[in-house]
C-alpha cells in the first residue's frame, strides 16, 4: 500500500511515523536516553545455567540479566533436546544477540543465533541455510531469490546461511552481492572486536531509529520520507547514496511552516492513542484496556443505532471497529495476547466476515500475528509478537495516587476512612481537638454532605472536629492530628 514515512529529530528525541491514505498508521520514538538495545549484539557472561526451564542468565552488562532459552542456541535439533546444563556451563563466555527489549522487571531475551539485516538479506552466521521472507509466496519467485542468493555467496566465497526480506524482491544478484560483501564486513567486525574483549561487552550496535526507518520500512510502496532537520536529512542522505542508491530520491527535506508532525496530525493522534476509549465514526466506541500480560478491546455500539434490524446494526458496529481495531494494533504496538470483544452476532456468517475482515488487515501488519476463531464465548483472540515497548508503557508511568490501577477511591469512602480513624484515636488518646486535614475534594464533601455525621461524631467522642484543606494532597491521602 502507498505511504510516507515522517520523521522527526532532536537531540533528546527522535519520532518517526507511517501514514497510508492519509491516517497514521505506525508510530515509533527512541529517545537518546532509552535507545533500543534489540538487535544489538554482546559477548556476555553465563551467570546462572537453569536446567528446569532450558535457559540460562547470560550478563551482558545491563541491570538485569538477560535471558537465553536452549532453542536459541545455534546448534543442530538434536543438540537442543540435549539438557541445557549440558550445552552451557556457568562463567562461560557466549555471544549473543537481543531480541526482544527489557520489559518491567524482565531482562531482555537474547538469542546465539545471531541475525544481521541490510536491506534486502538478512545475514545468519551460525546457518547454512538460504531462505526466503514467507511474504514472498510465489513459489518461482521464491526459487529465482534462493538461486541468486545462493550465486552470490559463491561469488564472494561465503559460506553462511541468508534469507531474502521481503524488500528483496524484484532486485537484482549485484544489489544481493552488495547487501553480502557490507553484512560480511559487519560480522567480520564483530568476531574481531570478540577476540579483543572480555564480557560482558557490546560488540554491535543497530542503527538508529531515522536509519533503520530506511532501511526496513521503505519499500516500492513509499511516496516519500520527510525529514524535518538538516541534520537528519543530510545523515540519511549519505546513508542512502552509500547502502540504498534507489532510496536517495525519496528522502526529502520538510520546509513547511507548520511543524512535520503536527501538520499530518501525528501529534494529536499521539494523545489519542494513550485513552483508552477510541470513538468510531457511527457513534460506536472501542474500549481498551492494557496490562503487563493481555490486551482486551471491548466494543461498544454507543449512540449508534442504526436503522435496520438489531443484526445488522451490530454487524455494521462490528465491521467498522474490526477496521479501527487492525489500525490500533499498529499505532498503538499493542502485543502479546489481545482478546477482543465483539458485540454479539446470531449469524454464523457475520461472524466469519468479520473474522476474515480482521483477518485481511492482518497481513499488512508488519509485526508477527496469529489469529484464532471465534470462541464459545464469542470472544476474538490472537497474538502479536512483542519486540518493542507498547506506546503507552514508552509514555506514560503508573499514577502516583491510584498505584497504577486507574482508579482511586471515592470521596464517600475516603470520609468513611477518616472517621473510623477518628474513633480509633478518640479510644487510644485523650485530647481536646482532633484536626482533619484532606484534599479538596474530600473536605468539600465533610463540610457538606457529611456535615451532620460529623456533628454526630463529636457528641459521641466528646471533642472538637477540624476541618482542614491542603490542595497538594490527592484524593486519597488524609492525616487525622490531635491536640
Amino acid at each position: 500500500m502507498r505511504h510516507e514515512i515522517l520523521l522527526s529529530s532532536t537531540p533528546q528525541e527522535t519520532r518517526a511515523a507511517v501514514v497510508e491514505q492519509g491516517l497514521i498508521q505506525e508510530i515509533f520514538i527512541e529517545r537518546a536516553t532509552h535507545r533500543s538495545v534489540v538487535g544489538n549484539v554482546y559477548l556476555g557472561k553465563v551467570v546462572r545455567v537453569l536446567p528446569g526451564l532450558q535457559a540460562c542468565f547470560v550478563d551482558i552488562g545491563m541491570d538485569l540479566s538477560g535471558f537465553l532459552h536452549a532453542k536459541n542456541l545455534p546448534s543442530c535439533r538434536s543438540s537442543r533436546d540435549r539438557p541445557i546444563n549440558r550445552l552451557i556451563t556457568e562463567g562461560q563466555q557466549i555471544l549473543v544477540q537481543v531480541i526482544k527489549g527489557q520489559i518491567g522487571a524482565k531482562g531482555v531475551r537474547l538469542t546465539a543465533e545471531i541475525s544481521l539485516p541490510a536491506r534486502h538479506l538478512v545475514l545468519m552466521p551460525f546457518s547454512r541455510h538460504v531462505g526466503v521472507s514467507k511474504q514472498i509466496d510465489d513459489p518461482e519467485v521464491r526459487e529465482c531469490l534462493k538461486v541468486m542468493v545462493q550465486d552470490a555467496l559463491s561469488r564472494l566465497k561465503m559460506d553462511l546461511g541468508v534469507i531474502v526480506r521481503a524488500a528483496g524482491q524484484e532486485h537484482s544478484q549485484v544489489d544481493f552481492e552488495e547487501d553480502l560483501a557490507y553484512l560480511k564486513c559487519v560480522w567480520e567486525t564483530i568476531l574481531a572486536a570478540q577476540n579483543m574483549t572480555r564480557a560482558p561487552s557490546l560488540l554491535f550496535e543497530d542503527l538508529s531509529l531515522i536509519q533503520r526507518m530506511v532501511r526496513d520500512q521503505v519499500n516500492q510502496d513509499t511516496e516519500r520520507v520527510l525529514v524535518d532537520t538538516k541534520e537528519a536529512f543530510a545523515l540519511l542522505s549519505e546513508f542512502a547514496e552509500k547502502y540504498m542508491p534507489d532510496v536517495a530520491q525519496v528522502i526529502t527535506y520538510y520546509t513547511g511552516a507548520e511543524p512535520l508532525f503536527d501538520f499530518y496530525g501525528v501529534n494529536e493522534e499521539l494523545d489519542k492513542a494513550l485513552d483508552r476509549t477510541v470513538e468510531l465514526n457511527s457513534g460506536a466506541y472501542l474500549v481498551i484496556e492494557q496490562t503487563e500480560a493481555m490486551v482486551t478491546i471491548d466494543v461498544n455500539t454507543g449512540r449508534f443505532v442504526g436503522t435496520d434490524m438489531r443484526e445488522k446494526t451490530v454487524f455494521k458496529t462490528n465491521l467498522e471497529a474490526a477496521v479501527a481495531i487492525g489500525r490500533q494494533l499498529r499505532v498503538r504496538n499493542l502485543t502479546g495476547v489481545v482478546v477482543i470483544d465483539f458485540i454479539d452476532m446470531d449469524d454464523p456468517e457475520h461472524r466469519r466476515q468479520i473474522f476474515r475482515t480482521i483477518e485481511q488487515i492482518l497481513k499488512n501488519d508488519p509485526v508477527k500475528t496469529r489469529l484464532m476463531e471465534f470462541n464459545e464465548a464469542g470472544l476474538l483472540v490472537l497474538t502479536r509478537k512483542r519486540a518493542r515497548d507498547r506506546l503507552s508503557d514508552l509514555l506514560q508511568e503508573s499514577c502516583s495516587s491510584c498505584g497504577g490501577i486507574g482508579k482511586v477511591k471515592t470521596t464517600e469512602t475516603i470520609c468513611y476512612e477518616i472517621f473510623r480513624a477518628i474513633l480509633r484515636e478518640a479510644r487510644g488518646y485523650s485530647a481536646e481537638t482532633t484536626t482533619v486535614i484532606a484534599s479538596p475534594s474530600v473536605f468539600e464533601r465533610l463540610v457538606n454532605k457529611e456535615s451532620k455525621a460529623l456533628i454526630d461524631l463529636e457528641h459521641s467522642i466528646h471533642r472538637t472536629i477540624r476541618l482542614q484543606v491542603d490542595q497538594s494532597f490527592p484524593q486519597d491521602r488524609f492525616e487525622v492530628i490531635l491536640s
